[in-house]
């Protein structure tokens, strides 16, 4: 195994468990737009989006894990065209179940390259669909830092298309970059989230524009500082999430300028 498949296996691993972690503030923090501007039926659908999309980059952390014996477990071994290189892979399914997922068409294609200690890798998908959900475009992930260091950021770019079984059509572009700093004990153990993104569902926008950066603990269940925008279709909210403090309060700052504090669970 060369260097730059080991040092960009370690790091999908690191992915995908950062991921995990970050995902209870993630939900959290998207229920805060649903109070201020988002219906619970839009909240639901961004909230689709980001899962479809997780759905896809577990797809793709699989079958870079496994390398060449990829897809075990799959239903019918004539169901997919793979090819890899040193620096990528492209598969092509038909009709395949791969890791739980049902009815997997399409291709997918990744590209990565290392230069000193950041690493990048893109995702492009070809009509690639799960269970009749299918996603179009690419994601792009920048990683600043290696896994066995205390601290590493990376980026996730998307510039994607997803149409619903039911003919919904949502696009999602922008920027998300995390960060991680490891610590003694989960306290100290902190992520960050910055950037710019937006979700397009029909004629809705939804905006989210970072003004502070985000940042939570691995010991607490809610985000803890930090102030992002959200807006739906131009009016935009401030949401501010604390002095560092874990709890789970937020303060929503209206464009009049008067204030409202809510909570970030039921």
């Amino acid at each position: 195994m060369t260097k730059l498949k080991r040092n960009t296996q370690n790091l999908l691993w690191t992915l995908t468990v950062l991921l995990l972690a970050i995902s209870c503030s993630s939900d959290k923090e998207d229920a805060i737009g649903d109070q201020a501007v988002l219906s619970q039926a839009e909240l639901q659908q961004i909230l689709n989006t980001d899962e479809l999309a997780g759905v896809a980059d577990d797809i793709v952390t699989g079958l870079f894990m496994n390398s060449s014996n990829a897809l075990t477990g799959k239903t019918n071994p004539d169901c997919y065209v793979a090819e890899y290189s040193d620096t990528g892979f492209s598969v092509t399914f038909t009709n395949c179940a791969v890791d739980g997922n049902e009815n997997v068409n399409g291709t997918v294609m990744v590209t990565y390259t290392s230069e000193g200690e950041t690493l990048s890798f893109t995702t492009t998908f070809d009509n690639f669909s799960v269970d009749g959900i299918e996603i179009n475009g690419t994601r792009s992930y920048v990683f600043e830092g290696l896994v066995d260091q205390e601290a590493f950021t990376f980026t996730v770019t998307s510039d994607m298309t997803i149409t619903l079984a039911d003919g919904t059509v949502i696009d999602e572009t922008g920027s998300k970059t995390f960060g991680f700093s490891f610590g003694d004990t989960l306290e100290t153990s902190v992520f960050t989230i910055d950037g710019n993104w937006t979700v397009s569902i029909d004629e809705n926008t939804y905006a989210v524009m970072v003004d502070t950066t985000l940042e939570g603990n691995l010991a607490c269940d809610y985000l803890t500082s930090g102030v992002m925008q959200v807006s739906k279709n131009g009016l935009a909210v401030s949401v501010d999430f604390g002095d560092g403090s874990c709890d789970n309060i937020a303060t929503i700052i209206y464009p009049d300028g008067t204030t409202e504090e809510v909570e970030l669970d039921d």
